[in-house]
C-alpha cells in the first residue's frame, strides 16, 4: 500500500523538477528573465496543486502511462508560458516558443490513445488532459495578442469561462457525453494559435483562420452548454449518486494547506502595507488586531451571522487591498495617494494613454490582466475569511485561546511603542472615508474661491499693455521638472544644453529670466498644470478640473483674447475635439495631431517630433503678414514618458511635411521606463529632454524676432522612477525676450538671469503666476 500511495506521488515530483529544469535552460539559452520565471514557476506549481487534488479526491486512480505524457505536454506549456511574458519586455526566440508548442500538440495526439490500448484511461487522466490543452491555448493566444488584437484572447479566455459557470451554475457540472468533433476544435486552436505565433502565413489569411478556428471553439462550447441546459434537470441526481470518499490522510494533509494558505492570504492582505517605500519582508512583518478581532467576534457567534461577517469584512478588505494597490500604484506614478473623488475618473484616460504610449493590442492585453487581477484581488480575502472563520469555529477554544494570547502580545508590542504592533488597515479606511468626505466639500471650498477674480471685468484696453505687438508664446515642455537641472545623474546633460542654449540665444539678441513654480501635479495628468497656469487657480485633481473649466474665470488665453491678440493652441497630443478650448480658454483656433497635417511616424506616445510642431506653427500662424499679435500655448511633448522613441533635431528646411522623419532613425528607443529600470529610464528621460529644449532654442535663434516673447517652463517633474520618491513638485520656468523692456517689468520678481536658475532661486506656486504676470505687463485689476 505504502508503495502504491509513493507511486501516485513520483509524476508530481518527476513534473515540478522537469519544469523547473526547462524554466533553468530557458534563463540561460533564451534569456528569459524574473517576470518569465515567475510565471512560469506560479504556472508550474498551480498545475501540481491542482492534479495533487484531483489524486486525494480519487485515492483509487493512478498516473498511467498517458498521463507521464500529458506531464510532458504540461512542461512544456511552461515553457511557452514563460517565454510568453518575456515577449512583452523584449523580443525571445519564436522558432524556440514554436518547436516546444508543436511537440507539445503532437504529444496530444498521443496520450489518448495511448490510455485506451493500455487500458489506463481514468477520468482524471481525461480532466488533467483537457486543462493542458486549456493552458497551452490560453499561453498561445496571450503570445499573439499584440499581433492581432486582444480578441483572440477569447480562444485561451473560453475553458475558464466554462470553469467558472461550473463553480457557479451545478447543473454545468454534469458528465457529457464524448464528441470526437469537439476534441478536434480544441485540438485546431493549439494549431492555428502555432502557427500564428509562427508569423509564417500573410497577416489577413492568418486574421481569417484565427476568427474561423475561434467560431468552431466556439460552437464547441455552446454545444455543450445547450446539451448541459438540456439535461440540467439530470444534475441533481447525478450529484447524489456521487458517492464522496472518506478523507484520507492525503485529502486532510491538502485540506490543512488550504486553510493555512487561507489564513497567510488573509494576514497579508490586513498588514500590506500602501508605499512603495515599504513593500520589504519587514514591512510584512506585522501582527494585525483587525484579524484578531474579526476571528474572535466569529468564533463567537452562531453560524449565519459568522459567514454574514466574513463575508462584510471580507468585502472591506477586499476593496482596502484594492485602495493598497492603487495608493503604492498612484506613489510610484504621481508620488502621492489614490484620491477616491478625483482619480476614480481617470480609468479611461489611462486606458488611452496606454494605447497612445505601446499600442493597442498591449495596452487591451493589459486592461484584460488587469481587470482580471482586480477580481481575484477582490474576491480572495472574502474566499480565504470564509473559510478561516469556519476552521477557527470548528476549533472553538483553541481559536479562542490564540486569539487571547495574539491580544495580550499586541498590546505589550503596542505599549512597547514597536510597529509590529499594526492597525494600519483601519487607519486606512479612517483615511479613505476622510479622503472622500474632504473630496465632496472641496466643490464648496471651489466655488468661493472662483469667486474672486481681480481681473475677471478688467477691459481689453487695460489688460497686457505692456506687451501690445508681441507675440507671446507660452510653451509647457513635458515633464521638464528639477530633477532634469539639479542634483541629478542626467543634470550635466541638460545643464550643457541649458548653458548652450543661453550662448545661442544672447548671440541672437534674447535674454532670459529663470526661477522655479510649483506645480500641482506631479508625474503627469498635464492638463491639471496647464488650467493652473491659465486661471490661477490651483488644480490639482480631476474633479477641480471640471469645476473650474464650467466657469467663466479669466484665463491667460481669455486675456490676451480679450486685449486684442489671435489665441491659439498648439496641442500636438490631443486626438480628438475638446469643447472647454473654445468654451473655457477661448482659443480662436487649436492645432493638434489631427489638423497639423504631420505625415511621418509616431515617436511612442508622442505622435510627432517637437520639431515638427513648431514648424507647423510658424508656417501657419507666425510667418503670414498684417496679421495680429498671437498668443499660443504650445505643447511640447516628445519629452513625454515612456521616452521610448526620441526624435532627432533636423535642418528647419527639410521638415517639411514630416515624412522625413520616416527615414531617420530615432536617437534612442527602448522600453526602459516601462521596465521599471531607473537607470535607463533616466538617461532615456535625460535625452528627450535635451531634445525639446535644443530643438525650442533653434526655433527661437531662427524664427524669433524683436516681437517674440516666450514663458517657457515644465507641467510637472517626471516619475519617481526618474525622480524618486519625496522629490519636490518644483519645476524650471523661464521668461525670454528680444526686447530689453519686457524683462524690465519683471525685474521686481528677482528672478535670476539666464535658462537655467539655482538652488537659491525663487519658488513660486504655479497658482500664483497668472497674477503676477498680468501684473507686470500692465494690466489693470477690476473693481470686483
Amino acid at each position: 500500500m505504502t508503495k502504491r500511495r509513493t507511486s501516485r506521488w513520483t509524476g508530481l515530483a518527476a513534473g515540478l523538477l522537469a519544469q523547473a529544469l526547462l524554466l533553468a535552460v530557458l534563463e540561460t539559452t533564451a534569456g528569459v528573465g524574473v517576470a518569465g520565471l515567475a510565471v512560469g514557476a506560479a504556472c508550474a506549481v498551480i498545475i501540481a496543486a491542482a492534479l495533487a487534488r484531483g489524486l486525494a479526491r480519487r485515492p483509487g486512480e493512478e498516473l498511467g502511462p498517458a498521463s507521464w505524457v500529458t506531464l510532458a505536454r504540461a512542461t512544456l506549456a511552461v515553457g511557452v508560458a514563460a517565454l510568453t511574458v518575456e515577449s512583452f519586455t523584449h523580443d525571445v526566440p519564436v522558432a524556440l516558443l514554436v518547436v516546444l508548442s508543436a511537440v507539445a500538440l503532437v504529444l496530444d495526439l498521443a496520450d489518448g490513445p495511448l490510455a485506451r490500448r493500455t487500458g489506463t484511461a481514468t477520468a482524471l487522466g481525461a480532466r488533467f488532459d483537457g486543462e493542458i490543452d486549456a493552458f497551452l491555448i490560453l499561453a498561445l493566444s496571450v503570445y499573439v495578442v499584440p499581433a492581432y488584437g486582444a480578441w483572440v484572447l477569447a480562444a485561451g479566455a473560453a475553458r475558464y469561462v466554462f470553469l467558472a459557470g461550473e463553480c457557479l451554475l451545478p447543473w454545468m457540472r454534469a458528465s457529457i457525453p464524448r464528441r470526437e468533433w469537439r476534441r478536434v476544435a480544441a485540438g485546431t486552436q493549439g494549431v492555428v494559435l502555432t502557427v500564428a505565433a509562427a508569423d509564417v502565413l500573410p497577416h489577413t489569411l492568418m486574421e481569417i483562420l484565427l476568427a474561423a478556428a475561434l467560431a468552431l471553439l466556439a460552437a464547441s462550447f455552446g454545444s455543450v452548454v445547450w446539451w448541459l441546459w438540456r439535461h440540467r434537470a439530470e444534475a441533481p441526481a447525478i450529484e447524489a449518486d456521487a458517492v464522496r470518499p472518506a478523507p484520507g490522510p492525503v485529502r486532510t494533509g491538502v485540506a490543512t494547506a488550504i486553510s493555512a494558505l487561507a489564513l497567510v492570504l488573509v494576514w497579508v492582505a490586513v498588514v500590506a502595507p500602501d508605499h512603495p517605500n515599504r513593500l520589504t519582508l519587514g514591512g510584512f512583518a506585522r501582527l494585525p488586531l483587525e484579524l484578531l478581532a474579526v476571528v474572535a467576534l466569529a468564533v463567537l457567534l452562531p453560524t449565519a451571522p459568522r459567514r454574514m461577517l466574513a463575508v462584510i469584512a471580507g468585502a472591506v478588505l477586499s476593496v482596502l487591498l484594492l485602495v493598497k494597490v492603487l495608493n503604492i500604484g498612484f506613489f510610484t506614478a504621481f508620488d502621492r495617494p489614490f484620491k477616491p473623488v478625483d482619480d476614480s475618473g481617470y480609468l479611461g484616460i489611462g486606458i488611452e494613454t496606454l494605447r497612445d504610449g505601446v499600442g493597442r493590442s498591449y495596452a487591451d492585453l493589459v486592461v484584460v490582466v488587469a481587470a482580471v487581477l482586480s477580481v481575484v484581488v477582490l474576491a480572495i480575502p472574502v474566499l480565504a475569511l470564509l473559510r478561516v472563520t469556519r476552521v477557527a469555529a470548528a476549533h472553538r477554544d483553541w481559536a479562542l485561546r490564540s486569539a487571547a494570547v495574539l491580544g495580550a502580545l499586541w498590546v505589550a508590542l503596542y505599549v512597547a511603542g514597536t510597529p509590529v504592533a499594526s492597525s494600519s488597515t483601519a487607519s486606512l479606511a479612517v483615511q479613505e472615508v476622510r479622503l472622500v468626505h474632504t473630496g465632496l466639500a472641496d466643490r464648496g471650498a471651489l466655488a468661493r474661491e472662483l469667486t474672486h477674480d481681480r481681473f475677471r471685468a478688467t477691459p481689453g484696453d487695460q489688460l497686457l499693455t505692456g506687451l501690445r505687438g508681441k507675440d507671446v508664446l507660452l510653451v509647457f515642455v513635458e515633464s521638464y521638472g528639477k530633477v532634469a537641472i539639479q542634483g541629478s545623474s542626467l543634470s550635466p546633460g541638460v545643464d550643457a544644453v541649458l548653458h548652450r542654449g543661453s550662448a545661442q540665444l544672447q548671440a541672437a539678441g534674447f535674454s532670459a529670466r529663470s526661477a522655479f513654480l510649483t506645480s500641482p501635479t506631479f508625474g503627469g495628468l498635464s492638463w491639471l498644470a496647464h488650467s493652473t497656469m491659465q486661471s490661477g487657480i490651483k488644480v490639482d485633481g480631476q474633479r477641480r478640473y471640471n469645476q473650474l473649466v464650467a466657469d467663466n474665470r479669466l484665463t491667460l488665453t481669455a486675456a490676451f483674447k480679450r486685449a486684442g491678440w489671435r489665441a491659439v493652441g498648439a496641442l500636438p497630443a490631443n486626438h480628438r475635439a475638446w469643447p472647454e478650448g473654445f468654451s473655457y480658454y477661448h482659443y480662436d483656433k487649436i492645432y493638434d495631431r489631427r489638423n497639423l497635417g504631420y505625415r511621418g511616424p509616431g515617436f511612442g506616445l508622442p505622435p510627432m517630433p517637437d520639431q515638427y510642431a513648431l514648424a507647423a506653427l510658424q508656417r501657419r500662424e507666425l510667418a503670414p503678414p498684417d496679421r495680429k499679435p498671437l498668443f499660443a500655448e504650445v505643447d511640447l511633448i516628445s519629452s513625454h514618458t515612456p521616452w521610448t522613441k526620441i526624435p532627432r533635431l533636423i535642418p528647419w528646411d527639410q521638415v517639411g511635411d514630416g515624412s522625413i522623419f520616416n527615414r531617420i532613425p530615432p536617437a534612442a528607443s527602448s522600453r526602459a521606463s516601462l521596465l521599471g529600470d531607473s537607470t535607463r529610464a533616466r538617461k532615456a528621460y535625460g535625452q528627450s529632454i535635451e531634445y525639446s529644449l535644443s530643438t525650442l532654442f533653434s526655433f527661437v535663434q531662427r524664427y524669433g524676432n524683436d516681437n517674440t516673447v516666450l514663458v517657457v517652463l515644465g507641467d510637472h517633474q517626471p516619475s519617481t522612477v526618474v525622480s524618486g520618491q519625496g522629490a519636490s513638485h518644483d519645476v524650471p520656468i523661464s521668461v525670454i525676450a528680444h526686447d530689453p523692456k519686457v524683462l524690465d517689468q519683471i525685474a521686481g520678481w528677482r528672478w535670476q538671469d539666464g535658462l537655467l536658475p539655482s538652488s537659491q532661486a525663487p519658488v513660486w506656486p504655479m497658482a500664483a503666476f497668472r497674477d503676477r504676470f498680468l501684473g507686470a505687463f500692465g494690466s489693470t485689476p477690476s473693481s470686483d
